[in-house]
């Protein structure tokens, strides 16, 4: 594969960055302070709200969605250092209406949805007009093996009715999030494991849908967005409702996670050049025991480790999109787990030694690398824990030299 990127490529860059440079970075102690004033955390945050019709007239509206005439025409490859870009600031991928979970689930909508749901919910979603949950994870099994996954989807007539507990349901605390995506079993009893799961769209305001309580992470309530804890209580909505049919869970499951593997890692990366930024302009400033930071043996080589872990991480990513662009998700399935488990690793140790250069400093709100580092901790468990990619690349690497089973 070639990793030079395009012209195209290299324009979008260049236009993306632009924005950031004007209207993002300087922007980060308003959010921050907007955030720290709000009377509600979960509204909508004023500044993201702004820059959003800025990002649109720029032409930097919903850059992702390959093969879709929704979206910008970009493929994998051509989306990732876009995201990257993006990723640097942990908010700012919204103001581009190029937020998880909204992307995952809009490419679900526009891939394995009908004309109606596309109409009723994907344009919604594409406008900004409305925000979205995914719901998989539950708190009384171990979801890590999603087959163990309890929710009930039950049908009756016309309508499916839905039992269940779910958390971890990304961007559930936001006001505007108008629709679920559920996976639950509507075939429990199905000797196929992996066919007893559907994915079925369910309206917030349907009855029966009660938010228990927002999770928090490493202490914050990561407001606006926020991870939910609910609880579906006899919900019956439309049979119509659900997305590519009885059993199809885990295949939709498969097509949503990849692409947004891509973007969650491909935003890591950017919070961990960001990191790396800071890091080299705390060296340059800080001068102690008598000469700078910057001149410190262990300082100039733990910068010189961190570009060598962000650039190896990134080229990787890149390999895994060329993958599934050119030979799709299923052949790509080993570089997509790789990256699953290379690239949060990385993040949380580039992070980490930002935090150790800004000293007491790296631990506080002041220098955002907290956060940063609880979101890059954090994706070592979602989209799968680090384990399960580990077991599922082990095998596949194995396989090739296993000697085939003879017919039986």
């Amino acid at each position: 594969m070639d990793f030079a990127y395009t012209d195209k490529v290299n324009a979008l860059r260049e236009r993306v960055q632009a924005f950031m440079d004007e209207h993002v970075y300087p922007n980060e102690a308003t959010y921050a302070a907007q955030m720290a004033n709000a009377p509600d955390r979960w509204q909508p945050v004023p500044i993201v709200e702004q820059l959003k019709p800025h990002a649109r007239k720029a032409g930097l509206w919903n850059l992702f969605l390959p093969e879709s005439h929704y979206g910008a025409g970009l493929t994998n490859l051509e989306y990732a250092p876009l995201s990257e870009i993006m990723g640097r600031v942990p908010w700012a991928s919204e103001v581009f209406n190029c937020s998880a979970p909204d992307t995952g689930n809009m490419e679900t909508i526009e891939r394995y949805g009908s004309a109606e749901h596309k109409k009723r919910w994907l344009e919604p979603l594409l406008e900004g007009e409305i925000r979205s949950a995914f719901c998989m994870t539950e708190p009384d099994v171990a979801s890590s093996d999603a087959t163990n996954i309890q929710t009930h989807i039950k049908r009756d007539g016309d309508d499916y009715v839905i039992n269940g507990r779910k958390w971890w349901s990304s961007g559930a605390g936001d006001p505007r999030c108008k629709i679920f995506i559920v996976m639950g079993k509507t075939d429990p009893a199905n000797p196929d494991r992996h066919r007893q799961q559907s994915m079925i769209l369910v309206p917030r305001d349907t009855p029966g849908v009660e938010i228990k309580r927002m999770l928090p992470v490493f202490g914050w309530d990561d407001a606006p967005h926020g991870h939910a804890e609910i609880v579906f209580n006899n919900v019956r909505v439309p049979a119509s409702n659900i997305l590519l049919g009885e059993g199809r869970g885990f295949e939709i499951a498969q097509g949503r996670l990849g692409p947004g593997r891509i973007h969650h890692c491909m935003r890591s990366i950017g919070l961990a050049e960001y990191a790396l930024e800071k890091t080299c302009k705390r060296a340059i400033e800080r001068v102690p025991f008598g000469k700078p930071l910057a001149d410190q043996g262990v300082m100039i080589e733990r910068i010189a480790e961190m570009r060598i872990q962000i650039d190896m991480a990134r080229l990787q990513v890149l390999h895994a999109a060329w993958k599934m662009d050119t030979v799709g998700n299923k052949a790509a399935r080993t570089e997509i787990a790789a990256i699953k488990v290379a690239v949060p690793n990385m993040a949380c140790r580039v992070i980490d030694w930002a935090i150790q250069a800004h000293g007491a400093g790296g631990v506080t709100s002041d220098f955002g690398l907290a956060r940063m580092y609880a979101t890059a901790r954090t994706l070592r468990i979602a989209d799968g824990p680090d384990e399960v990619h580990r077991h599922q690349l082990g095998r596949m690497e194995l396989a090739k030299y296993k000697p085939a089973r003879p017919n039986a």
